[in-house]
């Protein structure tokens, strides 16, 4: 049996100390297991092995193990620690020497080998004829081989893996789903590059509309609004997506008229099943929304009863210049700054007055004083203030609205009301399905019981449903930093830095993580890049610093940072919750239960992640802390 690792040349070149690290890695991973299948390590090479068995059995069972061992190791490993190899196995006489192995049959196995793939192993048919009715794994001729040195063409084999069967059936499946749709950025054909926010904002209502039709999986927009601007074809798109369907088209807007013109597109072989244009005035853009979307439903045959029509063509107002005002705050509102927020609940104000019955602008606007009041950039009982009140007349207005219960959950969760919480959030879901924030709130509660796998389940429909946005990768990721996964975080903020590399939440968490896994140093760094890079931080990032440098031996550097947010808090009233935290990370356990309270009185949103949050580890045995945590509902015995 031969071995090689793949890669690693240029690896040697790049980086010739971290070469030797996962070359040495390398070793240590594959000695055990030769002489658990009775072989025997005739020689190591730089980085491979060769190795000699009693059996051609032991020695495919010997690298099936190895490679499936590798694959676990990769999944939860940094890119630069993974190890790939590649495996090569022959049958035939040797000569032994001086503790050496010569002869043609170390020739063969050895110019097999680079034929296999990644993670792969191959034979030759010698070891195919002793083992092909002894393997669980199916064999896949790669047909005669030509080998250098070798007088006769090999008939070689390749061990198809486990997680190759199941890639490939997964693969299958999906690319034959047409209920899963995206609906792709329209294209801007309006003149005024100003008017920018009006393409995007009907796409975003193009994919609620569509989301609407039952049977369907739609795509998130925050993972579609990727493909702006971008000359990708149907099957790469359906590929990254995971999606059998595409709707595509564009806008253009001038004066009072508006004219859309859509397609839809099979996928899997790049077929226009439908297309349309529509040509209308401003205020009949939802009537537009909602025939598209019935027939999408037509196409995919999909039988829209009733009720389901009603829901569709439900406009939710017949004011343009309404509706222009909440795209226009819509488009800031994604921004998500403290200015940005505010910007768009200032749009958000102006399209209420002009039509107080419009649902949307309410519910975006309690969305966005949420985010003011857990992040602690205003009060946060002025903030459940203001979405206590805005959620009431979302609801008064429409109470089937999904997204006005995920706010009555915040709101219960507020009033530390956690039963009254899930309640909120299983209905939204039950109204819809496709909601990824919904699912993520879920996801959230789940951590903080500490139920990680029904969590875990959760974050993966997250990703299913919105693959490549940046905030549901963040928002996965958190979950599993905090619910120990540090190795999973860490590849989702790496994915994260490598499309928005100034995405400074993301860099402080994987500080965060680096300390986890005792790289002090290089977490301590990142913590106060990502602090820097906000300008100071908020209270709740800056309160991850005195926890960093807690680990980095700087205790003294720490309390200065926990005196800083006393005084944010002794001057702008906000942050009881992350001076709690920075009390615990220093260890001074009075102080910390003595914040908790003023925390919990002032109904900080973020108090039940306090269970999993890694600044009060010190505490865990404190009965006074678990006694508050028993209080937040949050009660492990």
């Amino acid at each position: 049996m031969f071995t090689d690792m793949v890669g690693y040349t240029s690896l040697t070149q790049s980086n010739e100390s971290r070469a030797m690290e996962v070359l040495d890695r390398h070793n240590r991973l594959l000695r055990p297991f030769f002489p658990k299948f009775n072989g025997r390590e005739v020689k190591a090479i730089g980085d491979s092995f060769l190795v000699e068995f009693n059996s051609a059995l032991d020695a495919l069972r010997c690298a099936v193990e190895i490679q499936s061992y590798l694959h676990d190791y990769n999944f939860s490993s940094k890119e630069e620690w993974r190890i790939n190899l590649r495996i090569g196995i022959h049958l035939g006489d040797v000569i032994h020497q001086d503790g050496d192995v010569l002869g043609d049959a170390v020739n063969i196995a050895s110019r097999i080998e680079p034929l296999a793939a990644p993670e792969g192993v191959v034979i030759s048919d010698q070891v195919y004829d002793q083992v092909q009715n002894k393997s669980d794994l199916p064999l896949v001729s790669l047909g005669e081989k030509s080998l250098k040195n070798v007088s006769r063409p090999i008939q070689v084999f390749a061990v198809q893996m486990p997680w190759e069967a199941h890639e490939q059936q997964t693969e299958a499946r999906i690319r034959h789903d047409a209920h899963r749709v995206a609906v792709l950025p329209l294209a801007n054909m309006i003149s005024d590059p100003a008017e920018e926010y009006f393409a995007d904002g009907m796409t975003e209502e193009l994919i609620s509309a569509v989301s609407k039709v039952p049977q369907l999986s739609v795509i998130s927009r925050t993972s579609v609004m990727g493909y702006k601007n971008q000359a990708k074809q149907a099957a790469e798109i359906s590929r990254e997506l995971n999606v059998g369907t595409l709707l595509e088209g564009s806008v253009r807007k001038a004066g009072n008229r508006v004219r859309v013109s859509v397609q839809l597109i099979d996928a899997n072989n790049d077929r226009h099943l439908w297309a349309e244009n529509y040509d209308r005035n401003l205020e009949d853009v939802f009537a537009i929304q909602s025939e598209i979307a019935e027939n999408v439903a037509d196409k995919l045959k999909i039988r829209l009863f009733e009720g389901d029509v009603q829901k569709l063509r439900r406009a939710p107002t017949n004011d343009p210049v309404a509706h222009d005002f909440y795209m226009k705050g819509r488009s800031h509102h994604y921004e998500g700054s403290e200015r940005e927020l505010k910007t768009a609940i200032g749009y958000y104000e102006q399209a209420i007055h002009r039509d107080p019955r419009y649902v949307d602008p309410y519910l975006r606007m309690a969305v966005a004083y949420s985010s003011l009041g857990f992040h602690e950039m205003m009060p946060s009982r002025d903030a459940i203030t203001k979405i206590e009140e805005l959620t009431r007349k979302t609801l008064q207005l429409d109470e089937s609205s999904a997204g006005a219960h995920l706010m009555l959950a915040v709101i219960r969760l507020g009033q530390m009301d956690f039963s009254g919480y899930m309640k909120e959030v299983q209905l939204a879901l039950e109204l819809d399905p496709n909601d990824v924030n919904a699912r993520g709130l879920l996801a959230v509660h789940l951590v903080n019981l500490r139920q990680f796998e029904r969590a875990h389940l959760e974050l993966r429909k997250m990703l299913e449903l919105d693959p490549l946005s940046v905030e549901t990768m963040n928002h996965v990721a958190t979950q599993y930093l905090y619910s120990g996964e540090t190795d999973k975080a860490i590849e989702l903020y790496e994915k994260i830095l490598a499309i928005e590399p100034n995405h400074s939440f993301a860099l402080g968490n994987l500080g965060l993580c680096h300390i986890r896994k005792g790289m002090y140093d290089t977490g301590l760094a990142e913590v106060e890049k990502s602090i820097e890079m906000e300008g100071g931080g908020s209270p709740n990032s800056l309160a991850d610093l005195p926890y960093a440098l807690t680990k980095a031996g700087e205790l003294e550097k720490a309390k200065e940072v926990v005196a800083q947010l006393v005084r944010r808090y002794e001057e702008h009233g906000i942050g009881a919750g992350s001076v709690a935290r920075g009390y615990a990370a220093i260890g001074e356990k009075d102080k910390t239960l003595e914040w908790l309270e003023k925390a919990y009185n002032e109904r900080a949103p973020m108090l039940r992640t306090f269970s999993v949050d890694f600044n009060f580890e010190g505490m865990q045995s404190d009965p006074r802390f678990k006694a508050f945590l028993k209080k937040l509902g949050l009660d492990f015995g």
